[in-house]
């Protein structure tokens, strides 16, 4: 039992109460100021001075005897000095900070010991000129120790700032070589376990990178992962033996020396017989390892992620450098735990990043039709490449009649959610074009259809269909930038189309407006993401767009479809996409009047024989005689059904195209289907006929009645 030093006896009389708060200090501090302390503290940091009257063994207040008030709230020794700096105005008080080397962390707490007899209020005051030669610094943190942890403290960082596989193995890499060793494999399972999931199969390994000797000498980084001095010095020289190819995967066996040493999970070295082997066998190259390090200079660490062992990393020195020391396991053992969570990191996050990619490729068309009369071509850009979704999207539906239905669309956001409502709003809109219905019926329903999604389910979309026929567009908006058309001559005009509100909003209708779309023309939809940035905004986007378009077309004119849509996207700079992008293209060809013939036939017995006639007279003016015995059987089939059911005149028209297309269109709703007729039934074959015969066929619902329509090659 040891016992704290008799204290010297006190000659001074206790210090009087201070007016701010606490005490003072005695007339002459530096007769009872202690040196600054250097060896262990016996006793508490502070004593407090006893009371006038109180005996001695009460001179200093219990712990749990708060301060004063005033001196509770006004702690002025909690206040930093502005002229003093961390140590005082004292420069003896803390070490001056031009020997700390690069990379080193500085001591920013001192601790300031007042003199015994001497409250901390009035020792630690600021304006106190001696109390700051009691303050004593902490000593830096100097050695092979300390450098140790510097290093993997750096490393450790530069390994969690990668995002892919890729990244986190060149951090390894980059950290380890040469700082730690002169040479690193990185061996990785393969396939590699995404997260919860079991594999399946033996296990098998597979260097994925190596660095150092045994590819030649490290290329100098300057991004280095060791800020200060560097704990390992770079070894120059360099070793090349031979290890074979490095493409194919090594087989672990359940029971030899390596699946020995992965399931014991600690990096160990190389000078034992066991780990020998380990380190022969996933070489797999046991007897003709020439120069290769041995002992304390080879050291082998299982990478473990978050359940099992996904990998190995064998790390080596050469003879000229000191062996690997005990320490160095530790090193290792850091260095391989933050890889392997890195490596899981990566590849859940490769996982998500797929689902969520191919999330939104699913919903957005695979590829565009190729409608009669008009050329398509679009382009989708996310957000960011770590976040490949969004609410924008694209399609071109074909509609009866050779028309063709332009839609482009954009959610509030860029998230999984804004995804998932795009892919509802998508599909809804393709119902509604089906039903053939106007554009701004269209948007009239899709805005209700938003409406029951939830509340907050903002969206714009422009919606348009093209008649190749008419030459005539009727374009529908709902809050949506404004649509450009780009002219054969080059001009470039921004379409004055209604505004209209947004989806989602309720109420409010929305109008459409029908414009000419001249052959050679081209029409531009795209979301704001490709006009509106930090740098400008959407208006001043819309007019550098139609800028752009005119350049392009100065150089020839029309301008291809698929160059024309990458000159748009150029012109976002390198930070301006801040949204996704959803770009459709539409060359407008149209079809001429001399390839298209049109009649209105009265429902009546003896008008398949005249649209039979009719058929023939067309065919032969287009010299297409070859297909004139097909398209008349053909014709007659769907004519007569629609005599049998429509009230109204039947419309018959031809189309010569790069096919031969026939439209029979009655007012009859119900939409025909195929069946297989019995062999005594004496109907019932019409369909079976048209499906054996033509290209392509189909029926499509109008908003009075149906058209059925077939094609034949040319």
């Amino acid at each position: 039992m040891t016992t704290d030093p008799p204290r010297p006896p006190r000659h001074t009389a206790a210090p009087a109460p201070d007016p701010r708060g606490g005490y003072s200090l005695p007339e002459n501090p530096k007769d009872n100021v202690t040196e600054p302390l250097t060896g262990p503290l016996a006793g508490p940091l502070t004593d407090t001075p006893a009371r006038p009257g109180a005996p001695q063994d009460e001179a200093a207040d219990p712990p749990h005897r708060s301060a004063p008030p005033e001196a509770a709230g006004h702690r002025d020794h909690d206040r930093p000095d502005p002229d003093a700096g961390c140590g005082g105005r004292d420069q003896g008080a803390a070490a001056p900070h031009h020997d700390q080397r690069p990379g080193e962390e500085r001591p920013t707490t001192f601790v300031g010991i007042p003199s015994r007899g001497t409250p901390i209020e009035a020792a630690g005051h600021p304006a106190d000129e001696e109390s700051a030669g009691m303050r004593i610094p902490m000593p830096a943190q100097t050695g092979p120790e300390a450098d140790r942890l510097r290093y993997v403290g750096a490393a450790t960082r530069r390994i969690a700032r990668g995002v892919d596989l890729d990244e986190i193995l060149l951090g390894l890499c980059r950290s380890a070589v040469p700082a730690f060793a002169d040479a690193i494999l990185v061996y990785l399972r393969e396939p590699l376990p995404v997260g919860d999931e079991r594999p399946s199969g033996p296990l098998r390994l597979r260097l994925r990178r190596s660095d150092g000797g045994l590819e030649g000498p490290s290329e100098p980084d300057d991004d280095a992962p060791v800020g200060a001095t560097p704990l390992l010095p770079a070894l120059l020289p360099t070793m090349e033996p031979s290890f074979g190819g490095t493409g194919d995967s090594i087989g672990v066996l359940l029971d030899g020396p390596l699946a020995e040493v992965l399931r014991g999970v600690r990096p160990v070295f190389a000078d034992s017989v066991r780990a020998a082997d380990a380190l022969a066998e996933l070489l797999g190259h046991p007897d003709d390892a020439v120069g290769l390090p041995t002992g304390r200079r080879a050291l082998l660490a299982p990478l473990r992620g978050r359940r099992r062992v996904i990998g190995a990393a064998v790390l080596l020195r050469r003879a000229g450098r000191p062996p690997f020391e005990s320490d160095d396991l530790l090193v290792a053992a850091q260095l391989a735990t933050h890889t392997a969570l890195g490596v899981d990191k990566a590849v859940l996050y490769g996982r998500e990043a797929y689902i969520a990619d191919a999330l939104q490729r699913e919903m957005l068309p695979d590829s565009l039709p190729q409608p009669t009369g008009v050329q398509l071509a679009s382009r989708y850009l996310p957000a960011a490449e770590s976040a490949r979704v969004g609410g924008d999207w694209y399609d071109a539906i074909p509609l009866p009649g050779s028309r063709v239905a332009l839609v482009v669309g954009d959610v509030m956001g860029h998230s999984m959610t804004s995804a998932a409502i795009m892919g509802q709003l998508r599909t809804t809109v393709q119902t509604l074009a089906g039903l053939d219905l106007a554009p701004q019926e269209v948007l009239y329903h899709l805005d209700e259809q938003a409406q029951r999604l939830g509340q907050d389910r903002m969206a714009t979309c422009v919606y348009a269909v093209y008649d190749p026929i008419a030459h005539r567009l009727i374009v529908a908006n709902a809050g949506h930038p404004p649509p450009l058309l780009l002219h054969a001559d080059g001009l470039a005009e921004v379409l004055r189309v209604p505004a209209g509100a947004p989806i989602g909003v309720g109420g409010v209708p929305f109008e459409a407006v029908e414009l000419p779309a001249p052959a050679g023309a081209t029409l531009l939809l795209y979301t704001d993401g490709l006009v509106e940035s930090r740098s400008r905004d959407v208006w001043g986007g819309i007019e550098l767009l139609r800028e752009r378009l005119h350049d392009a077309a100065s150089v020839v004119s029309p301008p291809p479809l698929e160059p024309l849509c990458d000159e748009v996207l150029e012109i976002l700079g390198p930070g301006d996409r801040d949204d996704d992008i959803a770009l459709l293209a539409a060359r407008f060809d149209g079809i001429a009047p001399s390839d298209v013939a049109y009649w209105f036939l009265e429902p009546q017995p003896q008008t398949p024989g005249r649209a039979r006639r009719l058929v023939r007279q067309a065919l032969r003016r287009w010299d297409l005689e070859d297909q004139l015995e097909a398209a008349e059987l053909l014709v007659s089939e769907i004519v007569t059904n629609a005599v049998r059911y429509a009230e109204r005149p039947i419309t018959l028209r031809l189309l010569r195209t790069d096919v031969l297309r026939c439209e029979v269109g009655d007012d009859a709703p119900l939409l025909p289907r195929m069946r297989h007729a019995a062999p005594e039934e004496e109907g019932g074959r019409g369909l079976y006929l048209v499906n054996r015969m033509a290209q392509r066929w189909g029926a499509t619902r109008l908003g009075a009645g149906k058209v059925v329509w077939f094609e034949l090659p040319l």
